[in-house]
């Protein structure tokens, strides 16, 4: 499996969209303001389907805006949480999209990553 991305959460990913910079993907075969759907499985190999536009910041760049509040919501994730997003090959052709979420947690004094599922 490969990462695409990984990141911890803030804010604005819980409350409006998840933003994933351009460059950490690769080219992108779209332009400013296309549209596409995203499938990925979670650690319980549900299926999400994430709607997800090409968008432009001053700031960072062109960017990958993702529409993932349902997910969010359903996994009541919070600000800090890791979200990794990984590819994996099956057949050497087929690609799937996986989605992890780990979450830490002070455990016997000791902090632990457990997976937010």
């Amino acid at each position: 499996m490969t990462t695409l991305f990984s990141k911890f959460l803030t804010k604005a990913d819980i409350e409006n969209v998840l933003s994933i910079p351009a460059c950490t993907l690769g080219p992108l075969p779209f332009r400013e303001g296309h549209s596409m759907n995203m499938h990925a499985h979670d650690g319980n190999g549900q299926e999400w389907i994430f709607s997800c536009n090409i968008q432009r910041n001053e700031s960072v760049g062109h960017f990958l805006s993702v529409g993932w509040i349902e997910f969010v919501r359903e996994r009541n994730l919070q600000v800090d949480d890791s979200v990794t997003i990984l590819e994996e090959v099956k057949n050497n052709q087929a690609t799937c999209i996986k989605i992890e979420v780990k979450r830490k947690i002070r455990l016997f004094g000791k902090d632990i990553w457990a997976d937010v599922l």
